[in-house]
């Protein structure tokens, strides 16, 4: 399903950050949290693939896992996971169901002011889910920052924090150390918290965090012993896997009972859909969020590297650092079809064109359907590809028109 009408109900609650509505659902249904062991995945771009990562090597393993991400490409299910099967509707529903029972009583007594948000919801149903499909591990990618974000409620045995960049800075903050700070809350006393690649100021920000808490950093480093191990496509996919094999290892030491060989042979076998995903067909699709300047940088490292004439169909959120983005992408097309996602926040393609570069040859096109066919059929008069870029938002209502391989299954 696209969306949920319990869930659509809650979307005006907008982003509520704070734990105390998500602990009361928890604890409303009997703390569902703490019936499997947690790895938590915090950062700015990368902990999804992350997740997939972890997901893959631990069902290797022969493990049950669950995994919890956000957002969705073309269905709302394909949130919630359990040993790589999305959830069916009927699943859903029913999970959903008693997260609603669970949040009206919590409103008449008084525990809770108002209804949960949308996420908050969502990611009460991912833990009952679990519960309820009796999983062993369930890999969590935070939704935003950490501190206060819904899934920070559980208690990881391992936590990571897989990039520090400048997104969401309204909530997060305008610094690297703030942000940060704020993804630092997945922090445990006690235990490990692996670090991926980051700026020196986010890092002593994370260090002076992790003294004040307790808990212990891992840098995770190619240190050549998993050099065997593919990763996805893309230089920045081999930082995320050394940041993977890292919590993996830890996860093991902490005592989580995991074959280490079989897990090595999962992690060969990731996908990790609309993350520098190509579509065959007559004209190539290339599909990749690159929401905001970090993953536009890593997906013009992928583009030169590749070193093919493209088309770009771009679509962003107003909200995003669209002008950053589209000076990243922009020069490297051929030529740019701008459109609008089919969500409120995104922007119009008057106002991506107008944050264009100079000269750039762009063409503007609302409806994503008569943008992806403008986009086609540029590319074939170049004898070129499609790289859809700049929103999740985006790449998900392309795989919806084309088709998306991966849809509701379980």
């Amino acid at each position: 399903m696209r969306d949920h009408p319990y869930l659509s109900r809650l979307v005006h609650f907008g982003v509520k950050f704070g734990l105390d509505s998500i602990r009361a659902l928890c604890d409303a249904l009997g703390g569902p949290e703490r019936a499997y062991t947690t790895l938590l995945i915090a950062g700015t771009n990368g902990k999804g693939s992350v997740a997939a990562y972890l997901d893959h090597a631990l069902r290797g393993a022969g493990r049950r896992v669950g995994r919890y991400t956000s957002p969705h490409l073309v269905h709302l299910n394909e949130r919630i996971v359990v040993d790589g099967r999305a959830l069916s509707d009927a699943a859903l529903d029913a999970a959903l169901a008693r997260v609603r029972e669970a949040a009206d009583a919590l409103q008449a007594v008084g525990r809770l002011a108002h209804p949960p948000t949308h996420f908050e919801a969502l990611t009460a149903a991912a833990f009952d889910t679990f519960r309820y499909e009796g999983v062993d591990v369930a890999v969590l990618e935070v939704g935003m920052g950490g501190r206060l974000d819904a899934t920070n409620v559980a208690d990881p045995l391992v936590s990571a924090i897989v990039s520090i960049d400048f997104d969401h800075e309204a909530y997060l903050g305008s610094t690297l150390a703030a942000i940060a700070r704020e993804k630092a809350g997945v922090l445990r006393p006690g235990r490990a918290t692996v670090l991926g690649p980051m700026a020196e100021e986010a890092r002593a920000a994370i260090e002076e965090e992790a003294r004040a808490v307790g808990a212990r950093l891992v840098t995770a480093v190619d240190d050549g012993r998993y050099r065997d191990v593919p990763a996805l496509p893309g230089a920045h996919q081999r930082a995320n896997l050394e940041v993977a094999l890292q919590v993996l290892e830890e996860a093991i030491a902490g005592g989580l009972d995991v074959d280490l060989p079989r897990a090595l042979a999962g992690l060969g076998a990731t996908e990790w859909p609309g993350r520098l995903q190509w579509v065959a067909g007559e004209v190539p699709l290339l599909l990749d969020g690159a929401h905001n300047p970090a993953g536009a940088r890593a997906l013009a490292a992928y583009l030169r590297e590749r070193d093919q004439p493209f088309v770009l169909l771009f679509g962003a959120m107003r909200d995003k650092a669209v002008a950053e983005v589209a000076r990243t992408l922009f020069p490297l097309a051929r030529e740019v079809v701008v459109t609008s996602p089919p969500v409120p926040r995104a922007a119009t393609p008057e106002e991506v064109l107008t944050a264009a570069p100079p000269g750039t040859p762009a063409h503007g096109e609302r409806e994503v359907a008569a943008a992806l066919a403008l986009a086609r059929e540029r590319a074939r008069a170049h004898g070129s590809s499609v790289v859809v870029a700049g929103s999740l938002y985006l790449v998900g209502e392309v795989m919806a028109l084309i088709g998306p391989p991966h849809g509701p299954e379980r």
